[in-house]
């Protein structure tokens, strides 16, 4: 989570907003990505759907079963079903998301078994940390 913090961080100081996603198959960590909505004008580039779709071509398979995804925001309706539609193993985030976070805040979806999902969730892992990060940023972009 660390690593994941660090990449939101990155994401911040180029003007997006800050997640940051690493994926993680037993003790190797695959791939890693931050945010870049603005930077490349694509509204599905969200740390977590860049790292979804980078370890997947990295392994050579789209089930990541195996896997585990670190991000330090609770994952939205689109990337949480990204994570159902690959079979992620796990996904563990940092802060929740009260107004769009599909893991449990507003509904959650890797757990809805009408979509026979295998991704199972933790959330609040360095909680604290990830959303000062997020609070700090929103504050900025309120002032400017």
């Amino acid at each position: 989570m660390e690593q994941a913090l660090m990449l939101a961080r990155e994401a911040a100081q180029a003007g997006e907003v800050p997640v940051g996603a690493v994926l993680v198959r037993g003790e190797e960590m695959v791939c890693q990505a931050r945010n870049r909505r603005e930077k490349l004008h694509d509204p599905t580039a969200h740390a977590e759907m860049l790292c979804l779709r980078e370890g997947a071509r990295l392994l050579g398979d789209w089930r990541l079963r195996e896997c585990t995804l670190y991000v330090t925001l609770e994952p939205c309706p689109m990337c949480a079903g990204a994570m159902v539609m690959s079979q992620l193993g796990q996904c563990v985030f940092g802060a929740a998301d009260e107004r769009q976070g599909c893991c449990g805040s507003v509904y959650d979806l890797p757990g809805d078994s009408a979509l026979h999902g295998v991704t199972r969730w933790q959330g609040g892992v360095m909680a604290a940390e990830c959303q000062a990060l997020l609070k700090e940023f929103f504050s900025n972009k309120r002032k400017a």
